[in-house]
């Protein structure tokens, strides 16, 4: 099974869910047996041809470069012609492969919008069957309102996409519903495969001490509440600094860690100001990968309060780490969280409900950490990578199948 694949984001270019996914589908792909040829913009650096093993590459094409237009362009715009322009290096580069391996590849699989211009071009130009993982789409994003003319691209680019596309891929049962309505596809053109989680950099840390570390965040009678996300609306993160006062109130030593970047940190602190606990929530800003799992380790309470989230892999991550998790019933994470079973679920846009989730879940460290221990043992169960490449990989084989019986697909 020789594949073409496409993605805006891979490593070192890695910004949310979807790069993380790729990253990780890959390898597994390739110990499954695949033969994968990623290509992806140079965002981030990176050596131009990389190995994954055996005749498996990632090729990194040039992104564009600082838009001289925009001056003289609205956003939407430039943001397009730079996507278009990016789309043309990964086409070329698309074509350039097929031309070497003589149009030996099974497949597409093109992974969200940003990378839709290059997959559909190379499906009907080398007439090879179109695969596509959708991971979120714009309506969703927005919580079904297209506010301008970019969001509208977007959400159209995305339907052209789906439609152009042999089966399409998404992670969650809410994801299914999502793209069905969204995009008025047919359930059975579409495959559910959860997102997964590598284990193994969790499990060394076990037994490591990390008191050292913890003391550089929180005092030792301080129980530690975790967020990392972006830093946009639809994360929920406001909803953490909107509960504080309420959690605080019974819990008065928390501490309120919030990691990740993004536009929406200024407001956030702002709101915190205005309602009194500033000096409770710590602003990270950005942390390695090592601090996030160190932290997932050392927490009393991790808390993903979404508005909208397609799946939520920080969620498997903090399950994966032992943490005890908190999440919106919202999404591909109510999915996820079986309600006092592997975590706890609150009332999504609720800073009363998930206040109660946070104080529930520190003033009872028993049974939270029962839970904790619950959902590590089936996130290691049923979100390992080798079971979901088995699963991608046994779709790639019968869209292959379908494409050769009609004349398109291989080649060589």
């Amino acid at each position: 099974m020789r594949v073409l694949m496409l993605s805006w984001e891979y490593t070192p270019h890695i910004v949310g869910g979807l790069g993380k996914h790729v990253a990780e589908l890959v390898p597994a792909l390739v110990d499954a047996g695949a033969e994968v040829h990623l290509v992806t913009p140079a965002y981030g650096g990176g050596e131009t041809e990389e190995s994954l093993g055996g005749q498996s590459r990632v090729y990194r094409v040039p992104p564009p470069g600082p838009s001289e237009d925009m001056s003289r362009m609205g956003m939407p715009t430039n943001f397009f012609m730079n996507a278009w322009r990016t789309n043309i290096n990964l086409e070329s580069k698309g074509r350039e492969l097929f031309e070497k391996y003589n149009y030996s590849f099974d497949l597409i699989h093109a992974h969200d919008w940003l990378i839709a211009f290059s997959a559909v071009a190379l499906k009907n130009g080398c007439k090879v069957p179109l695969l596509s993982t959708i991971h979120a789409t714009e309506m969703g994003r927005n919580r079904g309102v297209l506010h301008d003319d970019m969001q509208r691209d977007i959400h159209s680019t995305e339907w052209w996409l789906t439609f152009e596309s042999w089966r399409v891929i998404t992670t969650s049962q809410f994801m299914l519903a999502q793209i069905k309505q969204q995009f008025d596809l047919p359930t059975d053109k579409v495959d559910i495969i959860a997102n997964g989680i590598d284990t193994a950099r969790f499990d060394a840390l076990n037994g490591v001490d990390l008191g050292d570390f913890r003391a550089r965040w929180a005092q030792a009678d301080e129980p530690i509440v975790f967020f990392i996300g972006r830093l946009v609306p639809e994360k929920g993160a406001q909803m953490i600094v909107e509960a504080a006062p309420q959690i605080l109130s019974q819990i008065p030593n928390a501490r309120f860690i919030i990691a990740g970047t993004g536009g929406y940190r200024g407001e956030l602190e702002r709101r915190a100001i205005e309602l009194g606990v500033e000096e409770r929530i710590t602003f990270a800003g950005f942390v390695s990968d090592e601090d996030r799992d160190k932290l997932y380790k050392v927490c009393n309470a991790a808390v993903f309060p979404s508005l909208y989230e397609p799946f939520g892999i920080v969620a498997l991550e903090a399950m994966a780490a032992g943490a005890p998790v908190i999440v919106s019933d919202t999404g591909g994470l109510s999915e996820v969280v079986k309600l006092h079973e592997n975590g706890l679920k609150v009332h999504a846009g609720d800073p009363g409900s998930l206040a109660w989730g946070i104080v529930h879940t520190l003033a009872h460290p028993d049974w939270s950490r029962q839970r904790a221990a619950n959902a590590r043992r089936e996130v290691g169960e049923n979100y390992n990578w080798p079971h979901i490449a088995k699963q991608t990989i046994d779709v790639y084989n019968r869209v292959s199948k379908e494409a050769i019986a009609i004349g398109w697909g291989r080649r060589g």
